[in-house]
């Protein structure tokens, strides 16, 4: 015998979908405004607390100064670097200094409605406030993307692990993820590095993403993922798990001091493999530079010219000395504070597509049900997860070694 209650039609009056507006009578809905307004006001606060708006806008007039010297061009890239640090400073800036009237706009809005009992106002005032809310969390996110490099754009490197073909297959799957994910949002992608499995896709791939904040925002992902599928490379039709392992590293820059002593390098050419076009694969154009000391070594066959290959390559050596430097001094900081307990660990998200389809990364607890939208690029929910994360675990860590 079911003794469980009959469900409420949400269609009906006082259902589970809407409710009388105690505000507004004659009116139904499903949004208490008033409480609505007051949290976004409060979020607004917190974030305005945190900005410095002041050293935003120093900012934003010194990137249009540099934005409009006559010479800027002569370095294309230094110029991308400007401009696209201004375009991001200057709509943050702009949204900071906007988010009061229009909430202010928003309590008007439900006013009129409330005095002319309409209910069309209201629904346009939900929808406002439904928008103000995503952006309002899309700049909480950036107010918490405060690290030394944050800002700098990021070179991404998927390589395969344990599962074979599985492996290398899901490792291009990764690769091609981070790609949609930038394309979807209009940022500029590099491909600068591919080595070609045997079977199916890659062992590993390096990819730069040009856009402000990109480390920051992508460096969440730097770990171990685990793939769950029935494998397409056995015939027996198995469930198969594989691994792939993501390395993310902000992009150096002219300003940065890593000291690279030409004795300590090792630099190989050889031909360039895999699908090419013209004078990719007919001559020894790839290059592969070892730094002997500490181990790192840095593959490039994607562009065109052997000097092509040195020079991005030597980028991506710079970049990823400057991380480990970085990590060595994470780790003598962790032996003064103690044991953090905040840790990544080793497999950070599970891809799962049978017997379930599911992806959860397991720090955050973040899960959705479609793992396809995924891997077509929807990251935001967990990159976004990741970034509070994180933030959590810094707080943590800083209490921790205040009160040992």
């Amino acid at each position: 015998m079911d003794n469980r209650a009959p469900a409420e039609d949400p269609a009906a009056p006082g259902g589970a979908g809407t409710r009388p507006c105690m505000h507004y009578p004659g009116i139904t809905m499903a949004t208490d405004f008033p409480s609505e307004i007051a949290a976004l006001q409060q979020t607004f606060a917190s974030i305005r607390e945190v900005s410095d708006v002041d050293q935003l806008r120093s900012e934003v007039n010194e990137l249009t100064e540099a934005a409009a010297a006559p010479d800027l061009w002569d370095d294309p890239e230094a110029a991308q670097q400007v401009t696209s640090k201004l375009s991001h400073k200057q709509s943050t800036l702009e949204k900071l200094e906007r988010f009061d009237s229009r909430i202010e706009d928003v309590e008007l809005l439900v006013s009129m409605a409330e005095d002319e009992d309409d209910a069309e106002t209201l629904a346009e005032a939900e929808a406002e406030i439904g928008k103000l809310r995503r952006e309002l969390d899309a700049l909480e996110i950036s107010t918490l993307l405060s690290g030394e490099y944050d800002e700098r754009a990021a070179v991404i490197t998927v390589r395969s692990g344990a599962g074979g073909d599985d492996a290398t297959d899901f490792a291009q799957t990764l690769a091609r993820m981070y790609v949609r994910w930038a394309e979807a949002k209009d940022y500029g992608v590099q491909e600068l590095d591919t080595s070609y499995a045997e079977g199916a896709g890659v062992k590993s791939a390096t990819i730069q993403i040009n856009a402000p904040y990109a480390y920051g925002t992508l460096s969440v992902e730097a770990g171990t993922h685990r793939l769950v599928r029935i494998s397409p490379f056995d015939n027996q039709g198995r469930r198969q798990t594989s691994f792939a392992a993501v390395e993310v590293v902000p992009l150096i820059e002219s300003s940065d001091h890593v000291d690279i002593d030409e004795n300590d390098l090792r630099i190989d050419v050889y031909r360039s493999s895999g699908p090419g076009g013209q004078s990719v694969n007919t001559t020894d154009s790839a290059v592969r530079i070892t730094h002997v000391p500490t181990g790192t070594v840095v593959s490039m066959q994607n562009e065109k010219s052997q000097i092509q290959n040195k020079a991005a390559a030597m980028r991506v050596l710079q970049s990823r000395l400057l991380q480990l430097k970085k990590q060595e001094e994470a780790a003598e900081r962790k032996d003064l504070a103690g044991d953090i307990k905040a840790s990544w660990g080793d497999q950070m998200r599970s891809y799962v597509t049978h017997p379930y389809q599911m992806v959860k990364d397991l720090r955050t607890g973040h899960e959705v049900n479609n793992p396809q939208a995924v891997f077509d690029g929807d990251l935001d929910g967990f990159l976004e997860a990741g970034i509070r994360w994180r933030k959590e675990g810094q707080k943590a860590a800083e209490a921790e070694a205040a009160n040992p």
